[in-house]
């Protein structure tokens, strides 16, 4: 395999974990633990997935492809929440992963993207190498994110098995 193939295959795989990551920390957790915030900014497990969901269409989709087909909802809610149920919001993840890796399947890394993000991130990702390498610090920040919250509500954590 080339250099291009071998590194491609590396920073998805590093990716895939990551997302992996987000949905073990919230598996089992019920729909009141997902939709209920301790916290004083107010942000919800299921706001957060939510979120990176977003996270993924606007960097795979938006960015890197130049377009992304519309969302079938309105945003019009305090950030880091949602109020749709767990399933919309996991099967909207799973969806934009989807999407996202077949963007990634199709470019080159070192293609630039279609659109730019807003400054000042939007001058530093030059490519798509960088873009994945932004959504997989993007995701493993969030995944810790909710393993605090995970221990907070159940006392569950990510250091061993679940």
């Amino acid at each position: 395999m080339d250099s291009d193939g071998t590194e491609k295959k590396t920073l998805t795989a590093f990716l895939a974990a990551q997302r992996a990551s987000v949905k073990a920390v919230v598996d089992g957790l019920d729909a009141h633990a997902l939709t209920t915030s301790d916290l004083p900014s107010g942000w919800t497990p299921l706001g957060l997935v939510e979120h990176l969901g977003h996270a993924e269409r606007h960097w795979f989709q938006e960015v890197v492809a130049g377009a992304a087909e519309p969302l079938p909802w309105d945003d019009d809610h305090p950030p880091l929440t949602t109020p749709r149920s767990p399933e919309v919001v996991f099967a909207f993840y799973e969806e934009q992963c989807r999407h996202s890796d077949e963007v990634i399947a199709r470019t080159a890394l070192t293609a630039p993207p279609s659109r730019r993000h807003p400054e000042p991130l939007g001058e530093e990702i030059a490519d798509l190498r960088g873009v994945i390498l932004h959504m997989i610090e993007e995701t493993a920040r969030h995944a810790g994110h909710l393993d605090i919250v995970r221990e907070l509500l159940d006392g569950c954590t990510g250091l061993g098995p679940r």
